[in-house]
């Protein structure tokens, strides 16, 4: 019979606000049932610092040993995962598994290309300039001018603190279990990488296992610090069970995607252009705005730059102007042009996991154009058609009478009983053809069958 318990919580794909949610609670949950072990199985590009923040400090306050193991063999703990693997109490990986590039890739040069570039800040000091013609005479008053003030190092000022927080960090979380805290440093400053085997022979990790059970058997028995006190593993005969997310955390982890963003702002916006077409509708403005909404969540806790944003906003109302303005396809085709590079440079903040694939884009330009071509060619169609409503509508048209009269009668039209007059005898049946209208009372004449057939002759 099994002892105990431990829980099984799976790490997979950037981190995002989610995924903190679910380990977090994941570990809670794992407490108060009084697991014996927490395992995280991790594979994960890296995320956003703040969800990855909040997963250490779950980790750390933790009364259950928590032992994070990158797995299955080809996974990786990059970037934000790295923090993670080296704030476990069990630091563990599969096979041909790898770790590091832990650089915060907001601090990275335009292209990495150039480290002496402004703003870099990991560009070594520039050499001081050298003057060949200088000769060994020095002047007394030259003293005080040979001390060179300390230059900072390239870079703002806040690049060098974040950079200076994540060196820190990372390095308290290794020294906090015994791990190699030089190296964690360089995975910062250099975006360092190990494989599983180099992480093990350099003690950056505790243990390779390949397999589950290969994990339990080594870490049974091992002593770990537990909120800074000596706890010893009992991971002898323990049963997995998995916990998976529920569905709202699946819900809006799928709607924390850059995709899915952008089409429920696409999708949003749209929704109450028809609505604003067709006042009444109901539905496509319920849908629109029920998308914005969801949108602006997901813009909320994703990484956004707020240009690209504003260049869908105008590619949209420069799409909307094509239906309006004669420009002869010009504005919707800018239009799109800034749809397309919106849609880039929304998401391009270089954070792994959170990036937007060109072709989707194009998709995405392809259905705005399909969309703009039938929002015009629908307006052109309702141009043909003439007036809908009112007078120019009922002038003109033809109508059934309702009843056999000379003078004043009643006459069927446009779906409503009409008061009509008429100089000539109409028939019950008959139609009839509206000459004026005076008041709420219809002029009419018949039209004979003769009339109606050279009418439609002429048609």
């Amino acid at each position: 019979m099994a002892d105990g318990k431990a829980v099984l919580l799976d790490i997979k794909g950037a981190l995002g606000v989610a995924t903190a949610e679910y380990v977090v609670k994941g570990i809670e949950d794992a407490q108060a049932q009084g697991a014996k072990l927490i395992i995280l199985r991790m594979d994960t590009p890296g995320g956003l610092m703040e969800p990855m923040r909040d997963i250490v400090q779950a980790i750390l306050a933790s009364s259950v040993p928590v032992a994070t193991w990158v797995s299955p063999g080809g996974a990786r703990a990059d970037s934000a995962g790295t923090f993670i693997l080296l704030a476990s109490h069990i630091a563990a990986m599969a096979p041909t598994t790898h770790l590091g590039a832990a650089t915060p890739v907001q601090l990275i040069g335009d292209d990495g290309s150039d480290d002496s570039k402004p703003g870099n800040p990991f560009a070594p000091p520039a050499p001081e300039e050298k003057d060949t013609e200088a000769t060994d005479e020095k002047d007394p008053g030259d003293a005080e001018d040979e001390k060179q003030p300390e230059v900072a190092p390239p870079g703002s000022a806040m690049d060098r603190k974040v950079m200076n927080d994540a060196i820190s960090y990372i390095r308290g979380l290794a020294e906090a279990h015994g791990r190699n805290a030089d190296w964690a440093e360089t995975a910062v400053t250099e975006a360092a990488t190990l494989t599983a085997t180099e992480a093990l022979e350099l003690n950056v990790i505790d243990l390779i296992a390949a397999s589950q059970a290969d994990l339990l058997e080594a870490v049974n028995g091992r002593v770990v610090k537990v909120n800074n006190a000596d706890y010893t593993v009992d991971a002898e005969a323990l049963v997995i069970e998995v916990i998976e997310p529920g569905w709202r955390l699946k819900v809006l982890g799928t709607i924390a995607k850059p995709e899915i963003a952008i089409l429920l702002l696409m999708v949003g916006m749209y929704g109450l252009l028809f609505e604003g077409y067709n006042p009444g509708a109901i539905i496509p403005g319920v849908v629109g705005v029920i998308c914005l909404l969801l949108a602006a969540y997901a813009l909320q806790v994703l990484p956004v730059n707020y240009a690209g944003l504003a260049l869908i906003l105008v590619g949209i109302a420069l799409i909307t102007a094509e239906a309006f303005v004669p420009s002869f396809g010009a504005l919707g085709i800018g239009g799109l042009a800034a749809i397309i590079f919106g849609s880039i440079m929304m998401f391009d903040s270089g954070i792994p996991g959170f990036g937007i694939s060109v072709t989707f884009v194009i998709g995405l330009a392809l259905v705005a154009g399909l969309l703009l071509l039938w929002l015009v060619s629908y307006l052109v169609k309702a141009r043909r058609q003439g007036a809908v409503s009112g007078r120019d509508r009922i002038v003109g048209g033809h109508g059934v009478a309702m009843e056999s009269f000379t003078g004043e009668g009643k006459v069927w039209l446009e779906g409503e009983a009409w008061s009509a007059k008429s100089k000539s005898p109409v028939e019950k049946d008959q139609k009839v053809l509206v000459l004026d209208l005076v008041g709420l009372t219809l002029e009419v004449e018949p039209v004979s069958e003769t009339d109606e057939t050279s009418a439609q002759l002429q048609t």
